[in-house]
């Protein structure tokens, strides 16, 4: 079945690498073979403040089933993917995690691999807190094969979250 998708990610920095995932299934024969609907947009909001920034994520997260987090060099630092992660969560989402590094940029190379300590992104019905990397499963585009893999990360994040 056929999941729609929020991409989280550095935009600034990783854009190229997150666009191989995040088209791949230019190449299937249809987006039901790619297992997923991209719901993202490419619009520029930073104009608009904080409050213009979450309200775009808001409405972007509007009728997603799962959460992928494209996980580059900086993105644990990233203030507002960890927003995004958080409000992912507080709306049921399947949240998954896929390393980004091994992909090679516009000019061939590779970076540095990310890594998952976002901090604290929720806390739990005990008031414990909760870390990315305690909740969610994370995969490496390359090595784990994303491109044949990813209808079936993303139909098991769902599954795990109940939708």
């Amino acid at each position: 079945m056929v999941k729609k998708v929020f991409f989280s990610f550095h935009y600034e920095r990783d854009n190229w690498r997150t666009n191989v995932v995040r088209q791949h299934w230019l190449t299937k024969p249809d987006k039901e073979s790619a297992g997923y609907i991209d719901a993202a947009g490419w619009e520029k909001v930073k104009q608009g403040g904080d409050a213009a920034i979450k309200r775009w994520i808001l409405s972007h997260l509007k009728g997603t089933s799962v959460t992928v987090v494209l996980i580059g060099t900086e993105t644990s630092n990233r203030k507002w993917v960890k927003y995004e992660i958080m409000e992912s969560r507080k709306k049921g989402n399947g949240v998954l995690g896929i390393y980004i590094h091994n992909i090679k940029d516009q000019n061939q190379q590779k970076c540095n691999k990310g890594d998952t300590l976002f901090g604290e992104i929720d806390k739990d019905a005990n008031g414990n807190s909760l870390y990315f990397g305690t909740l969610y499963k994370t995969y490496d585009w390359v090595n784990d094969g994303g491109y044949n893999n990813f209808s079936k990360w993303v139909e098991e994040a769902a599954k795990n979250a109940g939708k």
